[in-house]
């Protein structure tokens, strides 16, 4: 019968603590865990014994974009107006209220803007959607 077993980082998620510190209570000998080669295993049971509470199951797996978006010859206006659309879209709640972020960086001198995206796949899909939406509209 195979055991739940958790990696450090997955206990860290569980616990909201940072992966250095359940490496360090590992090392202590606070929390049990087995080295399997360079790295921890943690099983449901020990977990259990460290916390007093029973394990909660591993958090689902998620992917998370980043991604740098080029816009080739775009004035100064042009380049606020985009700016201003991300960075307001960005104020309304987006599905599940996933967190993503988007920075903008205006490159006067190639006249290209820089849209820098990072978070949540499927909100940063809808972003760069939008992003391209717009750019086509400019030509």
């Amino acid at each position: 019968m195979a055991q739940e077993v958790y990696s450090v980082e997955q206990v860290a998620t569980q616990l909201g603590l940072h992966v250095r510190t359940v490496r360090n209570y590992v090392r202590d000998g606070r929390l049990k865990a087995v080295r399997i080669g360079k790295q921890y295993r943690i099983t449901a049971a020990d977990l259990a014994a460290f916390t007093g509470l029973p394990a909660t199951a591993a958090p689902a797996k998620r992917a998370d974009l980043s991604g740098v978006v080029e816009i080739e010859d775009v004035d100064r206006a042009t380049a606020d107006r985009i700016a201003t659309t991300i960075h307001a879209s960005l104020l309304g709640p987006w599905d599940g209220g996933e967190s993503l972020r988007a920075e903008t960086i205006y490159d006067r001198e190639r006249a290209v803007l820089k849209v820098i995206v990072l978070g949540d796949l499927a909100a940063g899909a809808d972003l760069l959607r939008m992003v391209a939406g717009f750019v086509e509209g400019l030509g």
